[in-house]
């Protein structure tokens, strides 16, 4: 079996235990498919012989992570009557927001810059640490900090969320 039908079948398993996600209705289900996400994810990941970043996946999100929001999701005990109820508006702005995403993830795959990243270290030494760090904050330094300032965005309207529930049970 060749390598790039390997990588096409994990692939496909990786889109399509995304799609389980978004799908089930069930949360723990929605949870549970997630974790099998994260393990297609670092199994792509040893395919393409980073297995530092493999193992901080499944170390960090498949365990950690996963851990968390099934003890959320076990505290809130979700129903159906506790359901909030989408207005119109929300559903265009995430329709516009998914378009969006796919207009940049198209314009991205047309100029290459997705599939360019995978072969930018040449040496015998691809899955070094040492490597991962030097390409992290010397090519790609600016997604690396705008990523960290999404998910610092992402923190600070967590625990604005929080407080306004807080507000509203007291």
């Amino acid at each position: 079996m060749s390598l790039e039908l390997i990588a096409t079948i994990l692939g496909g398993l990786t889109i399509g235990s995304a799609l389980m996600v978004v799908l089930s209705k069930h949360p723990v289900r929605s949870v549970l498919y997630l974790v099998l996400t994260f393990f297609m994810i670092s199994s792509n990941y040893i395919m393409m012989n980073a297995q530092f970043i493999a193992v901080v996946n499944i170390i960090v999100y498949a365990g950690a992570i996963m851990v968390l929001f099934l003890f959320v999701l076990m505290l809130l005990n979700l129903s159906k009557e506790n359901e909030p109820k989408t207005s119109l508006m929300i559903k265009i702005a995430a329709a516009v927001a998914g378009g969006g995403l796919f207009t940049v993830l198209i314009a991205a795959l047309k100029e290459g810059v997705v599939l360019a990243t995978v072969n930018t270290v040449t040496s015998n030494d691809q899955g070094l640490v040492q490597n991962l760090g030097q390409l992290l904050f010397t090519k790609y330094v600016l997604p690396f900090e705008v990523s960290s300032v999404l998910f610092i965005a992402a923190m600070v309207g967590a625990v604005l969320l929080a407080k306004r529930e807080k507000q509203i049970i007291d």
